[in-house]
Formats: structure tokens, sequence, C-alpha cells
């Protein structure tokens, strides 16, 4: 079998701004949980999902603010999508599917410790994070965790992160600390860019592997020596970014695999809550009930 686990707040993210809005019977805006139940009814339809689950940041701060706290904090999301996340986790259960949200912890986090723990299940296959987020990758191992952009149909395997990024899976914490990520608000260091840092970090690992001075690193990159410099001014400040775009591992989810597989939507409460936001159209979509 495969588990297929997804990205619950990107795919609000996504829906809210990708579609027109649209507005309940009380006048509370459902565009987001409108788009995350057609994406989910979709993933569904596919042969090979049979066993998934979604995580959600249920709490916009997580324990990441208090190490920085320029960190993502919410601020920029807007009111009308953020009243939606209680929505989008009755969606979930109403449709039959497991979720986690998050409180001290973020739906990356949860997303990466269960990939990990059902990746060691016999009977698992492949697991598949339904995320493009590229903090994700670092969990990808072989062809037994792959991340996937549903969006733009794109697997990412162990071959597909190095292709992508220049560096193993491994190293996408580095990677991270030292690029940065404005998706979270991560600044990265001074003068280091996409290609420099995959440089040296497929040569040395990590960044405590990178020698202190350019004159001893076997590689080149352009700049090497305002490179080294920018580092050694600011290695504190790399392995803070580092920490931060870590994702943690052993969350725990307390669910077996077999508490994955999917059953069905609840016949009563989909069409209800279908109703209930002005969403009739969808209230018959799932293919299977309980």
């Amino acid at each position: 079998m495969k588990v297929h686990l997804v990205d619950g707040t990107y795919e609000l993210f996504r829906s809210h701004f990708g579609q027109p809005e649209r507005l309940a019977p009380d006048g509370m805006h459902v565009s987001a949980v409108r788009g995350l139940i057609i994406t989910l009814i979709s993933l569904l339809n596919q042969a090979d999902v049979t066993h998934l689950a979604v995580a959600f940041d249920s709490s916009i701060k997580s324990f990441r603010n208090e190490l920085l706290p320029t960190y993502k904090d919410g601020s920029d999301t807007p009111p009308e999508l953020e009243m939606q996340f209680p929505l989008a986790e009755r969606a979930v259960d109403a449709l039959g599917i497991l979720s986690w949200p998050m409180h001290e912890f973020e739906a990356d986090d949860a997303l990466a410790s269960g990939a990990v723990l059902y990746s060691k299940q016999d009977d698992v296959e492949q697991v598949v994070i339904c995320s493009p987020d590229k903090d994700l990758c670092q969990v990808v191992d072989g062809d037994k965790i792959v991340c996937l952009d549903r969006r733009n149909d794109v697997i990412l395997n162990e071959a597909g992160v190095l292709d992508k990024f220049g560096v193993l899976p491994e190293s996408i914490p580095d990677y991270l600390g030292l690029v940065g990520d404005t998706a979270d608000n991560i600044p990265g260091i001074p003068k280091w860019g996409a290609k420099s840092s995959a440089t040296l970090l497929y040569r040395y690992g990590c960044i405590e592997e990178i020698p202190i001075t350019y004159e001893l690193w076997d590689v080149h990159v352009r700049g090497a020596a305002s490179l080294s410099a920018s580092l050694e001014n600011n290695r504190s400040e790399a392995y803070l970014y580092r920490e931060i775009a870590t994702v943690h591992k052993k969350v725990q989810v307390n669910r077996a695999v077999s508490e994955l597989e999917w059953q069905g939507a609840s016949k009563t409460l989909f069409p209800s809550l279908c109703r209930e936001l002005g969403l009739g159209n969808l209230s018959n979509r799932p293919h299977r009930w309980q």
C-alpha cells in the first residue's frame, strides 16, 4: 500500500488565494474549505490512494517563534482565511479522513513524523507527502518517502531532491540555514545563494564541516573569500536558521497505519456540512460512504 499525507494548511492557502471568493449562506468565507474538499475528493478518486491523513497548523505560532521572533507568525494571514481553519478540520472529519491538528508543533512536523513512522511498516510500499514545501524534502528517503507537488504534478524522490537543490535530503536544513527561506521569514546568511550553498554542502554535507577559511576549501565557488568571511561572521545564526528549518520527526501522531485506511465519507456529516456552507453541489462527490 501507499500512504498519502496531505499538507492541509498549504491546500487552504492555495485555495483561498487561487479561487474566487465564495460565501456561505451566513456570510462566512468558504473558498479555502471548498478548495480543500475538492482537492481531497480528487485525491481519493485515485486508485492508489487508500490510506491518508491531513495535517493542519491549528495554531499559527509554534515553538520556532520563541527561537526566532521574526519567524512566520501568521500576521499576514487574512482573517477571512484564518477563520476557516476550524471548518477545514470539520470538513476532513466529515470526509472520513484522519486529521492531525498541530498546536505547539507545525503541520510539517506531523507530516515528517508520520512519514518516518509509516515508512518503517513492512506493508507500506511508499509514503507520499503531498506538499511542495521545500522543508519536507529533508525527509525524502530513496523512493520510500517522496514529496508530491500536486499542483505541478511533480514527484521528488532522493534523486529528484539532489537534481533540484544540488544537495541530498539530509543537507536540506543546512541548505535553508545558509540560503534562507522567504516563505518562513528565515533570512539566511549574507552573500550565500543557492549555487554556492549547494556546491559547499554537496562536498561537505553540513555547515560544521565547511572549513573555517576558504583557503581550505577543495571545491571552487565564485567569491569564495567573501563567502567564507560572511559565514565565519554568522555561524551562530546559520546554526539557528538550520534548527528552525529542521522538521521534528518524533511528533506523536499516535495512529496505526490501519487507522489511515479510508472507509468513506460520513453519510450524515458531509452532506450536512455542505448544506451549511452553501456547497450543496459537492455533497454527492465522494464515491464511497460509511
